[in-house]
């Protein structure tokens, strides 16, 4: 398997350096939302959020945070549908992830972030945050809200 390639979460670990933070990645349209986990890997933060352009200005950023922050695998939402099946969106997310490989020196995973932004949203609003406020950390945050599910996956992983 080649360092950059698309992996299941479950063979994640073998593939991480001790300290090795996670980067969070939630895809949108017009925005990716970036979230760090800490180098026990049991935290998710929000990060940053990048307004897309063109792919290749896109995956520089992503490559420039990766070795920045000594990232050792990216997490990538997958938007499934509500009844688990792929839609164009999933689609396009998997196309990203393909493109992006050569550009990262990496594993990456796929993890479900089906009603992410819609939680965090929801946090946001009971949390009294401004419309402008909440459109600009929701990206980030649902990235984290992403890479901790993830994170929890993996820590359940190596309690077997």
């Amino acid at each position: 398997m080649t360092k950059n390639a698309i992996t299941a979460i479950e063979d994640l670990p073998p593939l991480l350096a001790r300290e090795a933070r996670l980067l969070g990645l939630d895809l949108g349209t017009k925005t990716i939302g970036l979230a760090l986990s800490d180098v026990t890997r049991s935290v998710a933060t929000p990060y940053d959020t990048i307004r897309r352009s063109k792919f290749t200005a896109d995956a520089k950023t992503i490559r420039e945070v990766v070795e920045k922050n000594q990232v050792g695998a990216l997490v990538i939402g997958l938007p499934l549908n509500l009844d688990g099946s792929e839609g164009p969106r999933a689609q396009s997310t998997r196309a990203f992830a393909r493109n992006l490989g050569p550009h990262v020196e990496v594993p990456m995973v796929f993890w479900d972030e089906r009603l992410s932004t819609a939680a965090v949203e929801r946090h946001l609003i009971e949390a009294d945050a401004s419309r402008k406020r909440r459109a600009e950390v929701v990206d980030r945050m649902a990235a984290a809200y992403i890479l901790q599910g993830a994170l929890e996956r993996l820590r359940r992983l190596e309690l077997r």
